[in-house]
């Protein structure tokens, strides 16, 4: 009898199991996209792989301000500097592909391919590209106090003068400004010396107090300081003239040509997360630059406000690779 009952008992728990089973599975697609559709539902936060006070804060600190109000949600910034920003890639590659995380990268990891040979995670294979946010021309940024150079024909002919005498900072081996630099040596024929720092805002504030001679900076961290008369500007690395520095020359301009380069900053989601949360995430960041605000804010940093997304964006992403590990093999940077 006890034996008979407990079949009994077990046949219906299978069936109940089986009947909840089923449920799921019909329920399943559903129940995703409604967790989408109600996404934000809790904080999401933006890893940022520099110091506080850099590039890439310059421009993600105004957008998560944006998105919050947009969204009605918190959007977090989280610092996370090295090693050329790698350290923040790498604990973002490993960042639960939630919805909830993302990673706020730049064209520094672009570079990181040629540099670093023992990442632990690959930018294109790991990473979903999100959106570009913005995409600030270099400029080439001296302290008045340390070089007398007014122009950047006179930097130049310094720099030949005095070879490996003028100090250059960069946030980080492996990043734009590193790179920047010794293309800018490749192309004038000039040596100096490499001093990397743990992202843009230390390198900047020991250029400001003169600790540095010189730095290849975006817009984002230095037209502040031009503007001010803190620091020179001595040519824009773009095709045409910033609005936010009018009476600094391009680099053409200025006398060496083909010094064009950008410190791009953009959003990338760890591989896996829901397509569906990637999509309204790029068309809510579009529709927080395109606001007067943010557009305002760019343009007083020197950028644009960029329109590139999804594949196109990853096809950019995968020339830059190739752009910069071409540069690395010209400067004889061995990888480490």
């Amino acid at each position: 009898m006890g034996f008979q009952s407990q079949r009994a008992g077990s046949r219906h728990l299978t069936l109940a199991l089986a009947a909840v089973a089923a449920l799921a599975l019909a329920c399943g697609p559903a129940a995703a996209q409604g967790a989408s559709q109600a996404w934000p539902n809790k904080p999401v936060t933006f890893i940022v792989p520099f110091a506080a006070g850099g590039g890439t804060d310059a421009f993600a600190r105004p957008l998560t301000a944006q998105l919050d109000k947009q969204l009605n949600q918190r959007f977090l910034i989280d610092n996370r500097a090295g090693a050329g920003g790698t350290v923040g890639a790498s604990a973002a590659a490993k960042a639960e592909p939630n919805g909830y995380n993302f990673f706020v990268g730049a064209a520094h990891h672009a570079i990181a391919p040629a540099i670093y040979l023992k990442l632990d995670y690959d930018l294109e294979k790991d990473f979903v590209p999100v959106v570009l946010i913005a995409a600030p021309p270099q400029v080439v940024t001296v302290n008045p106090s340390k070089v007398a150079a007014k122009t950047l024909a006179e930097f130049i002919a310094y720099l030949k003068a005095n070879p490996n005498k003028v100090d250059y900072a960069s946030a980080g081996r492996g990043t734009t400004h590193h790179l920047s630099g010794e293309l800018f040596q490749i192309l004038s024929g000039t040596q100096m010396n490499h001093v990397p720092y743990r992202g843009a805002g230390p390198a900047m504030q020991d250029l400001v107090s003169g600790q540095i001679h010189v730095m290849f900076d975006g817009l984002g961290t230095s037209a502040n300081q031009i503007q001010s008369g803190t620091l020179r500007g001595l040519a824009v690395a773009a095709p045409a003239r910033s609005p936010a520095i009018p009476d600094v020359p391009t680099s053409a301009e200025a006398g060496l040509k083909g010094f064009e380069v950008s410190t791009w900053y953009a959003l990338f989601a760890p591989k896996g997360t829901p397509p569906e949360i990637v999509a309204k995430m790029a068309a809510e960041v579009r529709k927080a630059l395109d606001s007067d605000l943010l557009k305002d804010i760019w343009a007083k940093n020197g950028s644009a406000t960029p329109n590139l997304a999804g594949p196109e964006f990853a096809k950019f992403v995968s020339s830059e690779v190739a752009r910069w590990g071409d540069v690395v093999k010209k400067a004889g940077i061995k990888p480490e």
